[in-house]
């Protein structure tokens, strides 16, 4: 697609939500498997299913009901996707981040994204919330892939703090304050649907990966692209092939991270005023 078609397309969806809701978000989330109910607690929230929404890639697994939530949170104009699509579904990167990049062209400065992932790291249990440090993007391709818009970022945007330091400093004062212990880890992302072999497993623990998952890259690449501040946090939903001995479902991962919403939901909330001063400093 040329720079002119991307224009076009991105201008177009921006349009058709700015029609059904005039907020204008500072705040972006996206909430994976399982955590999708956590953006119902909006206040005078505006929910637009994907379908409605022109250019919007749709969710087709369990765990990923596929509306964008327009409201406040804690008081802070916020845009929520509940739920996202992935690779595996059949879509492109760039159709996998188009949502992330959709919440920046509406106006968000900062974004919190939420997945479900497996644990690697042996020191992790399952119900564990891991903040995210760095990823290793093993999906074999980038959302920026072909013709760069310059207005929305560079052509080679830097990604040495993908996840911002100051915004995982914030989480984890909010963890203190809340009672939440938090882990802190490296995300290895992968194409799926396949759980990973426990060979797979082995190589993402020696080049250094703390859990696992199938989702959240693009979006962060994306966001970064376009200058968005990233809080990342992985619910570890059970621990990946081969680190016990037990085969892995897509239940026991949406099981478990309905368990966790709770205590993502109070670290989001309790974080979110701290994101905003992190982001003057």
């Amino acid at each position: 697609m040329t720079t002119t078609g991307m224009k076009v397309r991105t201008q177009e969806t921006v349009e058709s939500i700015q029609r059904r809701c005039r907020l204008k978000p500072c705040l972006g989330l996206i909430f994976g498997s399982g955590l999708a109910p956590i953006a119902e607690s909006f206040n005078d929230h505006v929910t637009i299913p994907f379908r409605d929404i022109p250019y919007f890639p749709i969710p087709t697994v369990p765990g990923h009901p596929g509306n964008l939530i327009l409201g406040r949170i804690g008081g802070v104009a916020a845009a929520a996707l509940q739920g996202r699509v992935h690779v595996y579904e059949g879509y492109s990167m760039e159709q996998v981040a188009y949502p992330a990049r959709i919440l920046g062209c509406l106006g968000i400065k900062q974004l919190i994204v939420t997945n479900a992932a497996g644990g690697i790291n042996s020191a992790f249990r399952p119900g564990d919330l891991m903040l995210i440090t760095d990823h290793i993007n093993l999906m074999g391709a980038n959302p920026l892939e072909g013709p760069n818009l310059d207005e929305l970022g560079p052509r080679f945007p830097d990604m040495s703090e993908a996840y911002h330091s100051r915004f995982r400093n914030a989480a984890l004062e909010a963890g203190r304050e809340t009672g939440i212990s938090l882990r802190q880890g490296i995300y290895a992302g992968l194409r799926g649907p396949s759980y990973e072999t426990p060979a797979e497993i082995r190589m993402c623990r020696t080049i250094g990966a703390d859990a696992a998952g199938m989702s959240s890259i693009p979006e962060v690449i994306v966001a970064n692209h376009m200058g968005i501040g990233v809080l990342g946090i992985s619910c570890i939903a059970n621990m990946a092939a081969g680190i016990l001995p037990r085969k892995l479902s897509h239940r026991e991962v949406l099981e478990c991270a309905a368990m966790m919403k709770d205590a993502v939901a109070s670290l989001i909330n309790a974080v979110i005023p701290k994101l905003l001063v992190a982001d003057h400093q």
